[in-house]
C-alpha cells in the first residue's frame, strides 16, 4: 500500500523529493544492513526468526502511521524493512535447504505467489478506501492482516524448533561443477538478483507514482490499477516460469531478466501507453525475482545456505536502499533517465545468463 500513499505523504507532511526517497530507501536500508544477521540467525534459529518478523513488521506499522515527523516516518519504515528481511531471509532458508532440485525453483514461486496475493490485496485495499480517511487512517486499516502473523508467531516457533542444520537426503551437496564455473554463474545470478530490488524499489516507490501524478494526472486508485497490473500478470506467470526454471534452470532467468530490463525503459521514458505496456511486462520479469536463490542453492554447501542467502539479500536490499534514494537526489526527471539504464543493464545481464545456460 505504501507506494500509492507516497503523493499523500508527501503533500501532508510536507516533504521534498530527497525527503521522500530517504524514507522510501530506508525500507531497503533496514533490509541491506540486517540481511547478513538475518542469514545468521535462520542457520541457527529458524523458528525465532520467522516468529520475529511479523513482530517487527507491525511494530513498523504502527509508528509509521502515527509518526508526527520525518524521523519516525523513517523509523517505522525502516522497523519494516527488517521485518521484511527475517520474513524472506528465513523463508527462503526453510524452504530450499531440504528439498531437491526438481523442485526447488517451483516452491520458490509458491512462495512468491503468497507474497504476490498480499501486493494485490494491499492495492485493492488502498484503492478502495475513502480519500477522505487520510494515508493514516487508510495505512492502518489495510495492514490490519499483520495481526494474523502475530497470531502465527508460536506456531512458527514450534514447527521449526531444532531446524538447524536439517538437511533433506533429496538436497543438493554443491558438488560437480568446476569453481570457475560455478563463480561466473553465481556472479550472474547475483548481479541479476541485485537489478529487481533496485529497479522496482526506484520504479514502484518514486518514479510510478509521481509520474503517474505529474504527468498523467493519476489520482491513488489510478496508481494502484498500475500496480495491480504488474502484479496481476506476476501471479498469473509465477508458477508456470517455476515449472519453466526447474527444467531448464538459468535460461529461463535469463529470459525474464531481459523482459524487466526492456519494461523499466518502457515505463521510465515512455508515454502513458509505454508505461502501461511495461507495467504488464514487469509482471513477467517480477516472476525472476526469487529465482537465483535456487542457482545459489544449488552452488552452495550445507549448513551454509542461509549465510549465503544473507549475502546474497544484502546485495540486494542495499540495491533496494539505493534506488529511491538515488532517485530522490535526482528528481524525477533524473530518476527516469537512471531507470532506464538500468534497464540495459538488466538486458545485457538477460542476454548472459541465456548465453551462459548449459544446452
Amino acid at each position: 500500500m505504501f507506494g500509492p500513499l507516497i503523493p499523500e505523504i508527501g503533500r501532508t507532511m510536507a516533504l521534498s523529493d530527497w525527503q521522500l526517497g530517504i524514507l522510501a530507501g530506508s525500507y531497503g536500508l533496514a533490509r541491506m544492513l540486517m540481511a547478513l544477521p538475518a542469514g545468521w540467525f535462520a542457520d541457527r534459529y529458524l523458528g525465532a526468526s520467522l516468529a520475529a518478523a511479523p513482530v517487527a513488521f507491525a511494530a513498523g506499522v504502527v509508528v509509521l502511521a502515527t509518526a508526527p515527523a520525518f524521523p519516525l516516518l523513517v523509523l517505522g519504515r525502516f522497523l519494516m524493512g527488517l521485518g521484511h528481511t527475517l520474513t524472506f531471509v528465513g523463508g527462503f532458508t526453510a524452504l530450499v535447504r531440504d528439498v531437491g532440485d526438481a523442485r526447488v525453483s517451483t516452491r520458490l514461486n509458491v512462495f512468491e505467489s503468497g507474497s504476490m496475493l498480499g501486493v494485490l490485496g494491499g492495492l485493492a485495499v488502498v484503492g478502495a478506501l475513502p480519500v477522505e480517511w487520510g494515508w493514516r487512517r487508510s495505512f492502518l486499516v489495510g495492514s490490519s492482516p499483520i495481526l494474523l502473523g502475530l497470531a502465527l508467531a508460536p506456531v512458527l516457533v514450534r514447527l521449526f524448533r531444532g531446524a538447524a542444520g536439517r538437511v533433506a537426503a533429496g538436497a543438493p551437496r554443491a558438488e560437480g561443477a568446476p569453481v570457475a564455473e560455478s563463480t561466473r554463474m553465481l556472479v550472474l545470478v547475483f548481479v541479476a538478483g541485485s537489478l529487481y530490488p533496485m529497479i522496482w524499489t526506484a520504479v514502484g516507490q518514486f518514479l510510478l507514482p509521481l509520474r503517474a501524478t505529474r504527468e498523467f494526472g493519476l489520482d491513488r486508485a489510478g496508481i494502484s490499477r498500475l500496480y495491480g497490473l504488474a502484479q496481476a500478470v506476476d501471479l498469473a506467470a509465477l508458477l508456470p516460469i517455476g515449472r519453466l526454471a526447474d527444467r531448464f534452470g538459468v535460461g529461463v532467468l535469463g529470459a525474464v531478466t531481459l523482459l524487466f530490463g526492456l519494461a523499466s525503459i518502457l515505463v521510465s521514458l515512455g508515454p502513458y501507453p509505454w508505461v502501461v505496456a511495461g507495467c504488464a511486462l514487469y509482471g513477467l520479469g517480477l516472476t525472476g525475482w526469487v529465482l537465483p536463490v535456487g542457482t545459489i542453492r544449488r552452488l552452495t554447501p550445507p549448513g551454509r545456505v542461509g549465510a549465503r542467502l544473507g549475502l546474497y539479500r544484502l546485495l540486494g536490499d542495499g540495491a533496494a536502499f539505493l534506488g529511491p534514494l538515488v532517485c530522490g537526489l535526482l528528481g524525477s526527471e533524473g530518476a527516469g533517465w537512471l531507470v532506464a539504464g538500468c534497464g540495459m543493464v538488466g538486458i545485457l545481464a538477460g542476454l548472459a545468463l541465456l548465453a551462459a545456460a548449459p544446452p
